[in-house]
Parts: structure tokens; sequence; C-alpha cells
């Protein structure tokens, strides 16, 4: 059945729709959700590469949390250039092309581990991120307009839990791929001559050769079967002399504070799954070798997952700002737990953390843009670019870990929860509530 299309344009940002409520859009909700776990297994694979990588190239924990920093920081520079890809040619070609540039960064993986190039491999994963920043911008506003808006952040939440179902098998299927050959010690690795070194690195580096080669090939497979599918049009809509919106985004503090909301859940997010494998391999804690540690990582992205599947369901029936400042209180609390224990009890404590990481994204995502309008746009294109965090914050965190120890490292992710938490409880009010109560 033919629906009826109509666009508002942003003036900074991507053109928002105003989709028809007669239409049924479960098929493309389903097609544009195999891109959020595409993306969310890419994501993770990262927890695998900083051990991996740290062994290698004998790197501190801060210069090792530069894999991150080339990752996130893309969402940074290249969320407003895709914003303006969206809005030239639309949602479904901004996808496509996401896809095939995440398939030429994979593809970079097979120079970078022939080199044995650390700067290659950063080079690689940030063309990887700048790729999965084109599906972020077109992705998730997408999804929040296929529905009712009063149920975008349930919507919004079931389609992140299958990036969290990528989350959770990306550790183990990395693990197993990655991590299969035991590293020579920083000792004996540091006694070897230059090209014994080399030589050594190469052999290494070549295990991550064939699992981006496969994710490569089925990117490109994913980019022309999207590519050929009739997805609901959205077209951007022209900027028009005489259609210029009476507002600003500096107007809406609930945008505003939300976007420092997606950087410290971001930030604190991957700072946690980043240093979990080096962390399960302290003595204090579990002593566990990396190969064995990178499969319990699966619980912290598996918990994810379960808790945004229980969270689709509960953002109906309690209010997402209540919700969310619960699930930031607990998970401070269990990071705190784990700081101060060892053994068994900080292990599972910290693993824990992701049930209640799960609703804060698409929670916090939806309440930055309630009540913009047309500007719509325009603040998914500044939250997108929050994600930023994820670049900044876990390289503070490897330096406070070099420093002080990994063990007490984690208390500035408890610092992004306060935030969070003051997020939920105060911030997130919209124009429309902060004006009634005044």
């Amino acid at each position: 059945m033919a629906t009826k299309e109509i666009t508002t344009s942003s003036p900074l940002g991507v053109a928002m729709p105003s989709v028809s409520t007669t239409a049924n859009y479960a098929r493309p909700l389903a097609i544009v959700t195999t891109l959020f776990f595409a993306w969310g297994f890419l994501t993770c694979l990262n927890d695998i590469l900083v051990p991996h990588l740290k062994s290698i190239f004998d790197l501190s924990y801060a210069r090792v949390m530069l894999i991150q920093f080339a990752f996130f920081s893309a969402y940074f520079l290249f969320s407003v250039p895709w914003s303006k890809v969206v809005n030239r040619i639309g949602y479904q070609k901004t996808m496509v092309t996401g896809l095939l540039t995440m398939g030429a960064g994979a593809f970079l993986f097979l120079p970078a581990a022939s080199a044995a190039s650390y700067p290659l491999f950063l080079t690689a994963l940030m063309i990887l991120a700048a790729g999965i920043t084109g599906l972020q911008v077109s992705a998730n506003p997408y999804v929040v307009v296929l529905g009712k808006p009063e149920t975008a952040s349930s919507r919004l939440d079931l389609t992140q839990a299958f990036n969290s179902l990528g989350t959770t098998v990306a550790p183990k299927i990395g693990g197993l791929l990655i991590l299969s050959a035991a590293p020579l010690a920083m000792e004996q690795l540091r006694r070897l001559s230059p090209g014994a070194l080399q030589a050594y690195r190469v052999q290494q580096a070549a295990s991550v050769k064939m699992p981006y080669t496969v994710i490569g090939i089925a990117l490109v497979v994913l980019a022309v079967v999207i590519g050929s599918l009739k997805l609901p049009t959205i077209e951007a809509a022209q900027d028009k002399p005489g259609e210029k919106v009476n507002d600003s985004i500096w107007r809406h503090p609930n945008l505003i504070l939300g976007a420092l909301g997606i950087f410290a859940y971001v930030g604190a997010e991957v700072s946690i799954g980043s240093f979990l494998v080096n962390y399960f391999g302290l003595p204090a804690i579990a002593g566990l070798s990396p190969k064995t540690a990178a499969g319990y990582v699966s619980f912290y992205w598996g918990g994810a997952m379960i808790g945004r599947f229980i969270g689709a369901g509960l953002l109906q029936k309690i209010k997402p700002p209540k919700l969310l400042a619960i699930c930031t209180v607990c998970a401070a609390t269990l990071v705190m737990t784990s700081m101060l224990t060892s053994g068994h009890v900080a292990m599972w404590s910290i693993l824990a953390v992701g049930l209640f990481n799960s609703i804060m994204f698409p929670t916090i995502f939806s309440l930055g843009v309630a009540e913009l309008g047309p500007l719509t746009g325009s603040g998914s294109g500044i939250l997108n670019m929050a994600i930023v965090g994820g670049a900044i914050i876990p390289v503070i965190q490897g330096a406070i870990a070099d420093q002080f120890g990994l063990h007490h490292g984690f208390f500035l992710p408890v610092i992004c929860y306060l935030y969070i938490l003051f997020f939920g409880l105060s911030g997130s009010k919209p124009n429309s509530e902060r004006y009634a109560k005044a």
C-alpha cells in the first residue's frame, strides 16, 4: 500500500520524516536491525584487539587505548558529514555507503597485519568506525520515526538489543580466532633482536587476517542486499527561503545534557569492556589467560542484550527517566563493589554492570531528541558526535591504570554513571516540563 511521506528539514543536519501511521514498518525495522547487529559485533571485537595488540607491540595501557581512541573519534569527526550525506542521498543509500566504507576498513586489516604496523591498524579501525558512524547517523533516527513517538524509546531499545547480541558473540568468536596463540611474556619479547621481534609480530598479527577478511566480504554482501531492497523512502527536504525554523538546539537543555549523557555512557561502557581481559588476568581477580578471559567478556555484553530485551517491555510501563536513574545507581554500585573486593566477587560484579548498561543508550538518545521537532536531525547528529566519549574516557582510564593499577582505575566510570543519574532525574526534562513548573 502506498503511503505519503512528509518530511521536515533541520538547518544543520538530517531531514526528519513524519511517516504515515497506517503503514506496517515491521519488515523495514527487521532489516535495519541487522545493521545494529553488525556494528555491535565489530565494535566489541576491539575488546579482543586491545589485549592482542598490547602483547604484540608491548604497549602501555594508555597507548593501547589508542585503539578505542581511533575508533570512537570517528563519531566526532564524521557524524556531521554523514548527516549531510543522508540529506543528499537518503537513509537507505547512506546505509549502503556506510557498509561499503566498513568493508574497506576491514580489508585494510590485511596489509596492517602483514606489515605488523600499529599505526596502520589504527587507520583501519578509524575507517571501519567511519562507516559505522554512517550507519548510526542514518539507522538510529530511522528507527525512531518508524512508529509512534511514545514508543520510540522501547523500539530503539529493542533494536539495540540485537546490537548487544553482536557484542555478546564477538568476544567469544574473536577470542577463539584472534587470541588462539599464547603470546610471549614481556621479558622474552624485550630480549628479541629487532629482526626476530618483527618476525614475531607479523606471525602473531596474522591471526586477524581470516576474521576480518570474512567480515569484509560479509559487509559487502550485506550492502548489496540492503541496496536491492525497497525500504520506505524518506526524502531529504530541500531548504527553501520561506521555511526557516524559529528555534535553536541551544534552547533545548535536554539535548545538550543528553549529549553529555551519551558521552559519559559510551565512555564508561567502552572503558569497562576494554579492560576486562587484562582485568581478569590479574592474580588478585581471576588469573585467567587472555583466551579464557575473552570468553567471560561475553557475559558483560550478554547482560546488556538480556537487559535490552527486558527493558523494551519495562520502558512501556516505567517512565524512561526513572528507569534510567535506577539502572545507573545499580551500575555505579556494582563497579564500586568490584573496586573494593577481589576474586570472584570483583569479577562477577563488574560483569553484571552490562545488565544495567542495557537501556542507557536508547533511553538517553530518545530523551535527548524529545520535543525537538524539525531540529531532531540536528539533535541526532550531536548525540552521535558525543559517542566520542568512547575515544577519550578509555585513554584517561588507561593512564590512571598505568599510574595506580588496573584494579582501582574504574572510579572514572563511576563518575560517568553519577552524571547519567543527574540526567535521568533532572537533565532529561524537555522544555514543556520545565516551563510548566516555572
